[in-house]
């Protein structure tokens, strides 16, 4: 079944480390367009996060949003570089003695000289940072994805009933054709009666002016396009994954088979009949706006 491509899911870490909360959010959009906010130590992690939303939602606008509540220095590993530091100190304890003033070098104020003190986030952390990140963000998605399935069951149901009425007036209008041509022979003959009193009527010259327009005004070919179509699209909404574009792009094909059947129609009730088909197909063509 088809999905729609609006939703939304939010998760929390259960893993006792620094609390990560994930939201996502997707609506309408005719392309895929994913935007991301992440904190700053987790930006490593935003290639493969889009990654992830893509195969997982397809089209849409999705927004997902990663907020961290941690401990101070959580994630964080601090090296203490002693050969400097001593470096350091001998170095101020020599012009502490060449000009004669006090030595007041405290461990503080040697930890805060450029380079003794370093702050590292290495491979392993970011690693660590998604086995923390990963599972809410999966469970984040489960909610989107079983909203969007619902929405998608709902979305089937109604063009279901939609293609079994373009269905209906597709074959109405199957009965036009052998009507119309005899009624145009019938007019035609009545026509040729009345202007050649004098003389018999051409049944070969009739028989060819009724073919030519039989072909002129056939729609037999459009209307067994169209029903091709509807056939394809009531097997998609059968099918799984994302649909979306092929949907669109099947309304569009019997949107070219109405307009040309329309484009055709020389009675009154076929046109009806073309009016209401695209008048139809204009509300499923909305719909499928909504699917992924």
């Amino acid at each position: 079944m088809p999905q729609s491509m609006t939703g939304f899911g939010r998760s929390e870490s259960e893993d006792g480390g620094p609390r990560l909360t994930v939201e996502i959010k997707a609506i309408n959009h005719r392309y895929s367009e994913l935007q991301l906010k992440l904190p700053k130590r987790y930006g490593a992690l935003e290639e493969r996060l889009r990654r992830r939303l893509a195969d997982a939602l397809g089209r849409g606008k999705v927004e997902i949003f990663v907020k961290i509540e941690e401990r101070e220095g959580d994630g964080k590993e601090m090296r203490v570089d002693n050969l400097l530091a001593l470096k350091y100190h001998n170095k101020i304890r020599d012009l502490a003695r060449s000009l004669d003033i006090p030595l007041n070098l405290g461990v503080a104020e040697l930890l805060a000289l450029p380079g003794v003190m370093t702050i590292d986030e290495t491979e392993e952390e970011i690693e660590l940072a998604w086995r923390r990140l990963e599972p809410p963000t999966e469970r984040a998605l489960a909610q989107i994805l079983a909203m969007r399935r619902t929405e998608g069951d709902r979305l089937a149901e109604d063009f279901a009933r939609r293609l079994v009425y373009l269905e209906e007036l597709r074959r109405r209008l199957l009965t036009f054709a052998p009507a119309s041509v005899e009624n145009y022979r019938q007019r035609l003959r009545g026509r040729l009666a009345e202007l050649l009193t004098q003389q018999p009527v051409d049944e070969s010259r009739l028989a060819q002016e009724v073919a030519m327009f039989a072909d002129r005004v056939g729609v037999d070919e459009e209307l067994v396009r169209l029903d091709s179509h509807i056939r394809q699209f009531q097997g998609l909404l059968a099918g799984e994954g994302q649909v979306g574009r092929k949907l669109d792009f099947l309304c569009q094909e019997m949107n070219r088979e109405i307009n040309t059947v329309g484009s055709k129609a020389h009675d009154l009730g076929m046109t009806r009949i073309v009016i209401e088909m695209k008048n139809e197909l204009e509300k499923l063509r909305e719909q499928v706006q909504n699917i992924a």
